[in-house]
């Protein structure tokens, strides 16, 4: 989470800011000019003139959370699809490909059916369907044009073109010379419309590779894993964005077809355009390509809610790794004025050297080699978050008992002045850092337009200068208790030991 900082106002100004007067400072306001299109598609535009590019941003709002059991990680895993191609791009003959696809689909189908029989299942069948099926990605791997769409960017001067998915949403990036705006507009609204979900299956094999990678060889990537998994036990932010493996190995192409057309769709869709480029002309050019996409019914809301967290919960990770410690305290959404005051505290805990995490348990104590904490804003409640790495002969439960000292100083002592203004300071003038390229622009706007509105932007300068030593104490109180809390630890495979928490406190 980021906010600004007020003496770089002349610089801000520069950035396509307007300025209104705010108490004895002044308020930052984004000159974002919005437009809706039929269908539903949000275009959000700002103009910045000093060079002449565009940074492109397309979300959908559409992430981990809004999928269910036995589709877990498919909005990841179309992260991965859209850049397969459509009818025109990524493909030599769409009309030779079409009929393989469709015998694809059949002897899956067939496949699966058979392989449900169990112990019945007709092996030398099975064996004759698989075989067929080589056959036709065989055919269709000579018509595939291997990253082309991604070809064609590169050689048109794109930058930074790549794709995230998170528990919210789904975003793809691109920068490009301002001149070349008409050609994005054409082949991401042909992705839009026609996407075709060609090499799904050795897609899907890659995707559980990555996971592999990623998680389950990966010590700290399993230790998230659990500590979210036993954080939310309703709440889909419980499951992993990459998705469990069983449901990865199992997705079916018809099934998340559905899945895209409802959640990729038009009315689900926000375009961001910040740079070099005439609003009035932006607007013609993406009613004239993306103008005719069918609206699809809304997509389903998330209802679900994390009921009261009522005792600690404790998880404990066996790896053959150093050990790792992780908390986690929930925390309200976006948009809850309590937000404001966790950005200043993860940073009065863990921004650089001189925050009180890094004196006290790396420098002072050294019992550790890492501490982080982080508890930037979400769609949804979600957790504020510490990571921390004990030095040896230190122990997790020894940094743990540490950490918990340095959360009752939150809730006993009020923050003093000095360091108050220098972190407000620290986190203003990270954001203004954030703003100074059109690529910065586009993607904070993206990234707030996904979780609550590109205009909570304007508000983080006066709400987070409002923050009180009080309402820091009151948070703390409130939320950073043992009944609220989850621990997650990473010990030695096989040389762990019975551990207990023999501090109440925090």
């Amino acid at each position: 989470m980021k906010a600004f900082r007020m003496r770089f106002l002349l610089v801000s100004i520069a950035l396509c800011f307007c300025t209104v007067a705010y108490g004895q400072g002044q308020k930052l306001k984004l000159d974002v000019r919005e437009h809706t299109l039929g269908n539903g598609i949000k275009l959000l535009m700002l103009e910045k003139h000093d060079v002449p590019i565009v940074s492109l941003r397309i979300v959908y709002k559409v992430g981990s959370v809004n999928e269910h059991p036995g589709i877990t990680g498919a909005s990841h895993l179309f992260e991965h699809m859209m850049f397969k191609g459509t009818e025109i791009f990524g493909i030599k003959d769409y009309e030779s490909e079409k009929p393989l696809l469709e015998m694809e689909d059949e002897l899956i189908s067939g496949i699966a059916v058979e392989k449900a029989k169990g112990n019945n299942a007709d092996k030398e069948l099975i064996k004759q369907l698989k075989d067929e099926l080589e056959e036709v990605w065989s055919k269709q791997k000579e018509l595939i044009v291997k990253d082309e769409m991604w070809s064609i960017y590169l050689k048109n001067g794109a930058t930074g073109l790549n794709a995230s998915t998170g528990n919210d949403a789904t975003y793809y990036y691109c920068n490009l010379p301002a001149n070349k705006l008409e050609l994005w507009a054409f082949m991401e609204s042909d992705r839009m419309k026609n996407l075709v979900l060609r090499e799904f299956y050795s897609e899907r094999d890659v995707v559980m590779e990555e996971r592999r990678l990623r998680t389950e060889n990966s010590p700290f990537g399993l230790l998230i894993e659990q500590l979210n998994a036993a954080t939310f036990t309703a709440h889909p932010y419980g499951w992993p964005v990459i998705g469990w493996m069983s449901d990865i190995a199992n997705m079916k192409k018809a099934e998340v077809a559905k899945y895209f057309k409802q959640f990729y769709s038009s009315n689900n869709a926000v375009i961001v355009v910040v740079g070099d480029m005439n609003p009035d002309e932006v607007i013609k050019l993406i009613e004239k390509y993306f103008g005719d996409i069918e609206r699809q019914p809304p997509p389903p809301e998330v209802t679900t809610v994390e009921p009261e967290q009522r005792g600690e919960r404790r998880v404990y990770v066996e790896y053959d790794a150093n050990p790792v410690l992780s908390i986690a305290y929930h925390k309200p959404a976006v948009g809850h004025p309590d937000q404001y005051v966790f950005d200043v505290i993860s940073a009065i805990l863990s921004s650089g050297r001189t925050s009180r995490l890094y004196k006290s348990l790396i420098e002072e104590k050294r019992m550790a080699v890492a501490a982080h904490a982080y508890g930037g804003p979400s769609k949804y409640a979600d957790s504020f978050v510490f990571f921390c790495s004990p030095r040896h002969p230190h122990t997790a439960e020894e940094v743990e008992k540490a950490i918990y000292e340095e959360l009752e100083k939150l809730k006993t002592t009020p923050v003093t002045a000095h360091e108050l203004q220098k972190i407000k300071n620290q986190l203003e003038a990270d954001f203004i850092r954030s703003l100074e390229s059109a690529s910065g622009l586009a993607s904070e706007i993206s990234s707030y337009e996904a979780i609550s509105g590109w205009r909570y932007i304007n508000t983080l300068v006066e709400k987070t200068i409002a923050v009180t030593p009080e309402d820091i104490m009151r948070v703390a109180n409130k939320y950073f208790t043992k009944t609220n809390r989850t621990v997650a630890i990473l010990v030695k495979k096989n040389k762990g030991k019975e551990l207990t928490d023999e501090n109440d406190k925090g």
